[in-house]
């Protein structure tokens, strides 16, 4: 059967992307940051898996304001980078796993979930930064992503958006659909966005080092008491876009100690402010 084998957080700021796009990585603003992803990127070498299940949430590229689904998930051979605007990201097309990703859908709506399933869509920043955070620079025209990948939005852009309990049932409902497919694969989970941030209004760059470091510290420990955080904590704690932070709950609750097992190792924790205005978290569990 296919497992799950280990789950990466990040970031996913569009300014990390523009920085390794525009050869930015080296300058004395950048180069700690990029620094604590050195560790992951071997990482990656050493323990690449055969599919990424990719949590992130799209900016407005593959869904305008007209049509906004709770979670979607990507069911087509491949996903071209998006044009968010300035041009599609120099990065090699993301190719999919449909098979998986079907049969994920199944078992999940199987599990009273409604997802959106997607058989078209470009992916955005959301989902290309984690990717060249953790993999390194690749030519389009040369190089591939060293696994196939499947896309999963989440709406935290728009209100309402999903709670963080939620999100954490949703993972335990990804492990057992993943476990159910019948074919040796290792996969791994990825939960992005955050940490504290917000883009507009009187609190503009707002950045809560202490809570984003309890809030890891319990999504380690506590899973289960981080998914009942709410939403008025993370927009008053965390800024108006610090919600996208129960996206990470969706690939904790997939760890195997959330269904009895043991807990997972800390294999690499990164904190880092700030990146752009945003305040970049990193972290890679692996099960035991």
């Amino acid at each position: 059967m296919a497992k799950i084998t280990a789950s990466v957080y990040t970031s996913h700021v569009p300014a990390i992307g523009a920085a390794m796009d525009l050869g930015k990585t080296q300058e004395p603003y950048w180069q700690p940051l990029f620094a604590g992803y050195d560790y992951s990127k071997q990482w990656m070498k050493d323990n690449t898996p055969d599919v990424v299940f990719l949590v992130y949430n799209d900016h407005a590229t593959a869904f305008s304001l007209e049509m906004i689904p709770t979670f979607a998930i990507g069911t087509a051979a491949q996903y071209q980078p998006a044009d968010e605007g300035w041009g599609a990201r120099p990065v090699p097309v993301v190719q999919g796993h449909p098979e998986l990703a079907s049969h994920i859908a199944q078992s999940v709506i199987q599990q009273d979930f409604d997802l959106t399933i997607v058989n078209k869509m470009d992916v955005d920043h959301g989902l290309t930064v984690p990717l060249s955070l953790m993999c390194g620079e690749k030519n389009p025209k040369t190089d591939k992503w060293p696994f196939k990948v499947i896309p999963f939005a989440v709406n935290v852009v728009q209100y309402p958006v999903p709670s963080g309990r939620r999100c954490f049932q949703l993972g335990q409902a990804i492990r057992k659909a993943v476990e159910s497919f019948d074919e040796n694969l290792n996969v791994q989970i990825w939960g992005t966005g955050g940490m504290t941030h917000q883009l507009q209004g009187p609190r503009a760059g707002l950045i809560n080092k202490d809570w984003d470091n309890a809030w890891l510290d319990k999504l380690i420990d506590d899973p289960a008491a981080t998914a009942q955080v709410p939403h008025i904590e993370y927009v008053r704690e965390a800024g108006s876009e610090g919600i996208e932070l129960v996206m990470w709950l969706i690939a904790r609750g997939a760890m195997a100690d959330v269904h009895g097992g043991p807990k997972p190792k800390v294999k690499h924790r990164f904190y880092h402010v700030p990146a752009s205005n945003t305040a970049v978290g990193h972290m890679i569990l692996e099960n035991s």
